[in-house]
């Protein structure tokens, strides 16, 4: 559907487009140029629009989302702080609700707005209208505003498959693998772990914000393997490869559904 919305865009040479899933509670952006952005990345652009207004606001952001929430400078000088939580529409719905956060963003399109913009469930409708006053409070091209972001390079979702009864101990192995590897000080593409968040699988954040994923998927046989890297392609598949010879250790990963 993205895919026409480009084409519908740059045909009638629109400001934006935004493509709604069939229950309308999840929300694509497509900028004037007809190039799709990821949800994570429109989420922070969101985010960074509203910390101005509403200082000293909470965001929830799913695992799977770029690492860039958390040093954004911007959010902070705006004393905003991001969690990191369980992919699941549900999940991030529930947490943004408990912690009484602004907005809650996941990576698959779902935008959460707590009072005083919304009612704290996903709702595509609103997400676009939050959109569109990104581009009209900035008074740019939702490609400029796109390129304010830092560039990052980041893997799609990858899924290896693993067995229903499996994928949990695997998880848990790789759990107690990373927890140990940071310890003994081990480099991952020469950087040292600084940060393990296990609210999900295991995430783990390297010294130039630079992460890889690990978690179970919660309706199929297989795990999610995300990684994102600052600095290039390159070393983005270096982090892959370090997951992908970790769970080939263990002898119970199938094939993947896509890889790089």
């Amino acid at each position: 559907m993205l895919h026409a919305i480009a084409k519908a865009v740059k045909d009638n040479k629109a400001d934006i487009g935004f493509g709604f899933d069939g229950d309308g509670d999840r929300c694509g952006v497509i900028d004037e140029q007809g190039n799709e952005i990821f949800s994570d990345k429109i989420g922070l652009l969101i985010a960074r629009n509203l910390s101005s207004k509403y200082k000293d606001s909470k965001f929830i952001v799913d695992v799977k989302s770029t690492g860039l929430f958390k040093n954004d400078k911007i959010l902070k000088d705006n004393g905003c702080e991001t969690l990191y939580w369980k992919t699941g529409h549900s999940h991030i719905k529930r947490k943004v609700n408990k912690e009484k956060a602004l907005a809650g963003f996941e990576k698959s399109g779902h935008f959460f707005f707590n009072q005083p913009l919304g009612y704290g469930y996903d709702d595509g409708i609103n997400s676009a209208i939050q959109v569109c006053h990104l581009i009209v409070s900035q008074n740019k091209k939702m490609s400029e505003i796109f390129r304010s972001l830092p560039v990052t390079f980041q893997t799609p979702t990858m899924a290896p498959y693993c067995k229903d009864e499996e994928k949990y101990k695997v998880v848990d192995e790789m759990i107690k693998e990373v927890k140990k590897l940071k310890d003994e000080g081990i480099k991952i593409d020469n950087q040292n772990i600084t940060e393990v968040l296990t609210v999900n699988g295991v995430r783990f954040s390297l010294e130039d914000g630079s992460w890889g994923l690990i978690r179970a998927s919660s309706n199929k046989p297989s795990l999610v393997i995300v990684t994102e890297s600052t600095k290039s392609n390159e070393n983005k598949k270096k982090i892959f490869e370090f997951i992908n010879n970790l769970l080939k250790k263990t002898g119970k990963i199938g094939d993947y559904d896509q890889k790089i």
